[in-house]
């Protein structure tokens, strides 16, 4: 039973096994796909649980799999996107970022029938090197981003951002960006928002930490990502530390989120951020 009056937001990073290990999407097509059916564990997951969530779609998937997409929506889940190709915006021309964005985009909002309020970046890689994409969000009509993660990684991070909810103001445009979740500790700055922290660190310290930042009166987003629900998935040669946190761990996520489920309130991003 859930502790605590914040509410979290819960949140998918909704791609298929091989797409976030940095292989060119155009080679994307010689891989297994799975989503459609770790997507339906995960929705069954989140059914018995009473839980909504924010699926931050890629637009490849969706693409291929317009059923399940429609299916989200239908059993009452937000649809924000991921982009298309997920490709870290900082090695992306900016005229190749925003129409990527805005085919994903568009193929979300002709499938749904519903407005695309929020963005995840591929790899959080809304850095210091790629401020620029902020404006094209706005142009795009964009309300909400969660890409920008306050600490120092060598894919991603702002280390300096704020770390709670917070108004990002450009010259044209202004929307609500909602950081991945961090702890502030004694000289070092915690990651706590899921994927892999979530596999490595041990359950108690993920909720102890959770309920460190809801006793600030501030919310948490959690996310995940569908093939960690799939310990079978395929087992392919990568760069070690690549490998070393993708496949840690996986056979306990299933059974760690819905502990999470049940110990926190959890709702899609639009509603923690009441964003229509």
């Amino acid at each position: 039973m859930a502790e605590n009056a914040v509410t979290n937001a819960m949140t998918i990073d909704f791609e298929d096994w091989y797409q976030g290990l940095e292989i060119p999407y155009s080679k994307w097509d010689g891989y297994e796909s799975r989503i459609e059916a770790v997507g339906d564990k995960l929705l069954r997951i989140f059914d018995d649980a009473g839980v909504k969530a924010t699926f931050f779609i890629l637009g490849y998937v969706a693409e291929r799999h317009p059923d399940i997409i429609r299916r989200i929506r239908d059993e009452g889940h937000e649809i924000g996107t991921h982009g298309f190709s997920h490709t870290l915006i900082y090695t992306q021309e900016p005229e190749v970022f925003r129409e990527e964005l805005t085919r994903a985009i568009s193929f979300l909002e002709d499938t749904t029938g519903e407005k695309v309020l929020g963005h995840r970046a591929p790899f959080f890689s809304i850095t210091k090197d790629s401020l620029w994409a902020l404006d094209i969000l706005g142009e795009l009509g964009v309300k909400y981003d969660s890409s920008i993660f306050p600490v120092l990684n060598y894919r991603y991070g702002i280390a300096d951002a704020p770390r709670f909810p917070y108004t990002i103001k450009r010259e044209k445009y202004e929307f609500v960006e909602f950081p991945i979740s961090t702890l502030k500790l004694p000289g070092f700055t915690m990651p706590i928002s899921g994927g892999a922290y979530f596999r490595i660190y041990p359950y108690q310290l993920t909720k102890q930490a959770i309920k460190a930042v809801n006793r600030q009166g501030q919310p948490v987003t959690f996310y995940l990502h569908p093939w960690e629900l799939d310990p079978d998935h395929p087992r392919i040669d990568l760069p070690r530390r690549i490998a070393l946190t993708h496949y840690f761990n996986l056979g306990a996520t299933e059974r760690r989120l819905k502990k999470l489920l049940r110990d926190f309130k959890l709702a899609p991003m639009k509603d923690v951020l009441s964003i229509n």
